[in-house]
C-alpha cells in the first residue's frame, strides 16, 4: 500500500544547506554539531556535505574551489554533476544566514524517514511472535527510543538553567556582548597564576591529569568557578557528568556547603542563607554548559565557535578528554592510541582557532599505582604520548592519602604526618615557563582545593577586572 509512496525528503533545504556552506564557509559551525551526513536524503547532497565536513575538521577553507578539488581529489566530482552542481547550489541558495532554517528542515525530513524504518523494524518484532512479550516491547521501544535519542540537539545551556529549581525567583542575565578578551586567564591561585606568567595563556591547550577520585573535576571546576568571577565568559564540555551535577558541585564550592545537604534539602537557616546568596551569584556568571557525552572534538568545535560567536567564550574546560568520540577509522580498527593523537591534535588546534586556552582534563594510566613511588610522571598520560606533545603546560594532582593507607604511611615515615586531605598540583610541562609545585588543602565535601599559604581565605584567591562580580 506504501510502495508507491517516496519517503519525506526535501532537495530545496539539503541544497540550500549546502549552497549556504559555500557562500560562507563559516556557516557550516552553526550545523555541524548536530547535522549528519545521513541526514540527507540525494546521494549526491550526502557526498558533498560529507566533504565540507571533512574539509571542517581538518580546518581548511570551505568554498567551491576547495570542495571541487576534494571531490576531484575522490574521484566523486562526476558522479555530483561536476563543477557546475556546486555552482547551482550557490545559485539557488538566497541568503547563508537561514543555514539553520534549511537544516532543521533537512533534520526533520530525516527524522520522518528514520521513523518509517523504525515502524518497519516494529512490524517485523510482531510477525516474529515472540512468546517473550516483555522482550517483543522492549525491542520496539528501543527502536523508537533510538530515534529520539538522535533527535536531540543538545548544546551549550546556561548554568543558571541548572539553578533555577534551587531558586524561584532570579534575575535573568545581563545582556553578554560578544567582545573577546585578551589577558591571561586567572585560575584563582595565587602561586599558580605566578608560575603559569599570569595564569591560564590563550590558544594554549593546558592537561589536567590525575587518576580517579583524586579531584581533577573538581578543580577543574574551581578555576572554571574563578574565570567567571573574574568576569571571562566559560564553556563546560562534560561528557561525564550531567549538567545537575555540575550546577551542585559549583554550587557547593561556592556556598561552602555540604554537597550532600544541599543534594538533600538538610540546610540550617545560616547554611540555606548561603546557598541562595550563591544561586544568585552563580546565575549571574556567564558559565555555559554542554553535557552531550560521545562528542567529536569537530562537534565540540562548532558548538564552541556558535557560542563565542554570539555571546563570547575566553575559556574552554573538556571533562574527560578520553570519553571524547575519535569519529575516524582509527577507532573502528581499534588503535586507540593513534585515535587518542589525532583528539589531541584536534584540540591545541582548538585552542589556537578560537585563540582561548583549553583545559582538558585527561585520566592517568594505571602505572602511578604500582610504583613505589606513586608521583605522576608525563610517561603515564594515558593512551597516548601525543598528549603530552601537544599540550603546552601539562599539570598532575597527586594525593598520597588516595595511594597509601594511614598505617602503612606511619610504618614508612615515621617522623612525618600523614598527609590526609593534602595534594600537590605538579606542573610537569611547561612550554613557556618554570615547572613547580603548589601545595594544596582539599576539601572534598564541599568539592574546593585551596592553597595552603592561602588557607584562611573565605574563598579561592583571584583577580577579578574591571566590573567583574565579587
Amino acid at each position: 500500500m506504501q510502495a508507491d509512496r517516496l519517503p519525506p525528503h526535501d532537495l530545496s533545504a539539503e541544497e540550500s544547506v549546502l549552497g549556504s556552506i559555500l557562500i560562507d564557509g563559516m556557516a557550516i559551525t552553526k550545523i555541524a554539531g548536530y547535522l549528519s551526513v545521513d541526514d540527507f536524503y540525494r546521494e549526491i547532497n550526502r557526498q558533498t556535505y560529507e566533504v565540507c565536513h571533512e574539509l571542517f575538521q581538518r580546518d581548511e577553507a570551505i568554498n567551491q574551489v576547495t570542495v571541487t578539488h576534494e571531490l576531484e581529489n575522490r574521484d566523486l566530482l562526476e558522479s555530483v554533476g561536476g563543477a557546475s552542481y556546486l555552482s547551482h547550489l550557490v545559485e539557488v541558495t538566497p541568503t547563508s544566514v537561514h543555514i539553520e532554517h534549511y537544516a532543521n528542515l533537512v533534520r526533520r525530513t530525516a527524522t520522518m524517514r528514520r521513523l518509517i524504518a523504525a515502524a518497519s523494524e516494529i512490524a517485523e518484532i510482531g510477525y516474529n511472535d515472540d512468546p517473550d512479550v516483555d522482550v517483543a516491547l522492549s525491542a520496539a521501544e528501543d527502536a523508537l527510543f533510538g530515534i529520539r535519542q538522535g533527535s536531540q540537539n543538545r548544546d551549550f545551556v546556561p548554568l543558571r538553567d541548572s539553578l533555577e529549581p534551587y531558586l524561584e525567583d532570579s534575575s535573568p542575565l545581563d545582556q553578554i556582548d560578544g567582545e573577546q578578551d585578551k589577558s591571561p586567564i586567572a585560575t584563582g591561585y595565587k602561586r599558580l597564576d605566578e608560575l603559569l606568567v599570569g595564569g591560564l595563556q590563550r590558544s594554549d591547550m593546558v592537561v589536567l591529569a590525575a587518576r580517579p577520585s583524586v579531584g581533577k573535576s573538581m578543580l577543574g571546576l574551581n578555576f572554571t568557578l574563578a574565570a567567571a568571577k573574574g568576569g571571562f565568559k566559560v564553556g563546560i564540555f562534560s561528557l561525564e557528568m550531567g549538567r545537575d551535577q555540575i550546577a551542585m558541585r559549583l554550587l557547593a564550592a561556592q556556598s561552602r556547603v555540604n554537597m550532600q545537604q544541599i543534594r538533600n534539602r538538610i540546610q540550617s537557616p545560616n547554611e540555606e542563607d548561603q546557598v541562595i546568596n550563591s544561586i544568585g551569584l552563580l546565575s549571574d556568571l556567564t558559565i555555559y554548559v554542554d553535557d552531550t557525552p560521545f562528542q567529536t572534538v569537530a562537534e565540540m568545535r562548532g558548538k564552541a565557535r556558535r557560542l563565542q560567536m554570539t555571546h563570547g567564550l575566553d575559556f574552554l574546560v573538556v571533562d574527560y578528554m578520553q570519553l571524547i568520540n575519535g569519529g575516524s577509522s582509527y577507532g573502528r580498527e581499534g588503535n586507540r592510541a593513534q585515535e587518542v593523537s589525532e583528539i589531541s591534535r584536534q584540540m591545541k588546534g582548538m585552542a589556537r582557532d578560537l585563540h582561548i586556552p583549553v583545559l582538558a582534563i585527561s585520566q592517568l594510566s594505571r602505572a602511578v599505582e604500582h610504583r613505589t613511588s606513586h608521583r605522576p610522571m608525563l610517561s603515564d598520560l594515558r593512551e597516548s604520548g601525543s598528549i603530552e606533545q601537544d599540550a603546552d603546560v601539562v599539570m598532575f594532582i597527586h594525593r598520597e592519602d588516595k595511594f597509601t593507607t594511614e598505617e602503612e604511611w606511619n610504618k614508612a615515615n615515621p617522623t612525618q604526618p600523614f598527609p590526609r586531605d593534602r595534594a600537590s598540583l605538579i606542573i610537569a610541562k611547561h612550554r613557556n615557563g618554570p615547572t613547580d609545585e603548589v601545595e594544596m588543602r582539599v576539601r572534598d565535601s564541599v568539592g574546593i582545593f585551596e592553597e595552603l599559604s592561602f588557607q584562611k581565605q573565605s574563598s579561592p584567591s583571584y583577580a577579578p577586572r574591571a566590573g567583574a562580580i565579587r
